[in-house]
């Protein structure tokens, strides 16, 4: 394959998650217009419930398998396409996807601006994605090879003989994926419910309040950028992903206990930067690392995790939202507490056995 050839398949893949990350916030964005148009509640919205609850359900599931399908092709693709710098290449697949929620708020405030019609949004996301599929269709992509970089075939394959599944790599394995859930749930959370909090509980007017979701979008650029940086030259994985997790449960936190605009301004920027910034692809690389003859597999369970928490964390926070929106914060602390304790297992898992290469 060509430098070009490569360049332009990656770009495909990418932007993929640009128009994904539009379509993490666009539902929270257009809740208000939402719940009026659809004659229901916050909770209502959450569960994207319809005139037609079976058809809601019906193309609920349908994007949940899109997201699978998006994600277990194009993290293996890009390790094939940047075998050298694979945690780079999957931890950019979150800078597209932000930069993708970092957009939509301000679309959708210029719609409202100019009074135009809120679907225009949604319309935008079909197009980029049809145009997008028309040349991901042209495309190639590199034959699968082994895990092989650095070493002849057989040593490697002698080497990966001897790897032993012992029980604690199998509770590494375990903790992993339920670290899946939890950084997928995090950020999921707040991506879908800081406007509302904004203006619900903070009191903010509704450009302030979705200008909250920008500010967290453009943390979450920046800190895939220093993880990027970061994570290939001086920082291990693991001790990454506990850094990143008790920022992110700090500043969720203080957003909680203190709701004003600068405390919210200024914590939405950190726990973009944290839970946001490439936390979750940091644990798919320990994890793939953790289990190197089976990166397909391990990929799969892990996303498969990660896709449960898009499913019933909207379940969940609108049972909530009945209660109010202030109490969903607090259910967010309690994950991102839970996500801090999966990170201090997989840590002191790795340090007592080295089962984790950085």
């Amino acid at each position: 394959m060509t430098s070009t050839e490569r360049i332009k398949t990656t770009i495909c893949l990418y932007l993929n998650y640009l128009v994904h990350g539009m379509a993490i916030v666009i539902l929270a964005q257009n809740m208000t217009v939402l719940s009026q148009q659809w004659h229901v509640n916050d909770a209502g919205v959450s569960l994207v419930i319809s005139p037609n609850i079976a058809v809601a359900y019906f193309f609920g599931i349908l994007a949940g398998m899109a997201n699978s399908f998006l994600d277990s092709g194009t993290y293996p693709a890009l390790m094939e396409l940047y075998p050298q710098r694979q945690a780079t290449a999957n931890i950019m697949i979150k800078a597209f996807a932000s930069i993708g929620e970092l957009l939509l708020p301000i679309i959708v405030a210029g719609l409202d601006h100019f009074q135009l019609w809120y679907g225009w949004a949604f319309l935008l996301c079909v197009f980029l994605m049809v145009v997008n599929f028309s040349f991901l269709r042209q495309r190639t992509f590199p034959r699968l090879t082994t895990n092989r970089v650095t070493m002849p075939n057989k040593k490697q394959n002698t080497l990966q003989k001897h790897i032993p599944l012992t029980p604690k790599k199998i509770i590494l394995g375990c903790v992993l994926t339920v670290f899946g859930y939890i950084s997928m749930a995090t950020f999921y959370l707040v991506s879908q419910w800081l406007t509302k909090y904004g203006s619900d509980v903070i009191h903010l007017n509704l450009v302030h309040a979705r200008m909250l979701v920008s500010v967290y979008s453009v943390g979450s650029i920046l800190g895939v950028i220093v993880t990027a940086l970061l994570v290939e030259r001086i920082i291990k994985p693991v001790w990454f992903m506990l850094f990143d997790t008790v920022v992110s449960l700090l500043a969720l936190v203080a957003l909680t206990l203190i709701p004003t605009w600068w405390v919210a301004l200024i914590s939405s920027f950190v726990i973009g930067c944290s839970a946001a910034g490439g936390v979750m692809q940091l644990g798919l690389t320990v994890m793939s690392n953790t289990f190197p003859r089976a990166k397909g597999r391990i990929t799969g369970i892990y996303y498969t995790a990660s896709g449960l928490a898009s499913f019933t964390i909207p379940v969940f926070t609108a049972w909530i939202s009945q209660i109010g929106i202030y109490e969903i914060m607090w259910f967010d602390v309690l994950i991102a507490g839970i996500g801090v304790l999966c990170s201090i297992v997989v840590l002191t898992l790795s340090r007592e056995k080295k089962t984790i290469v950085a």
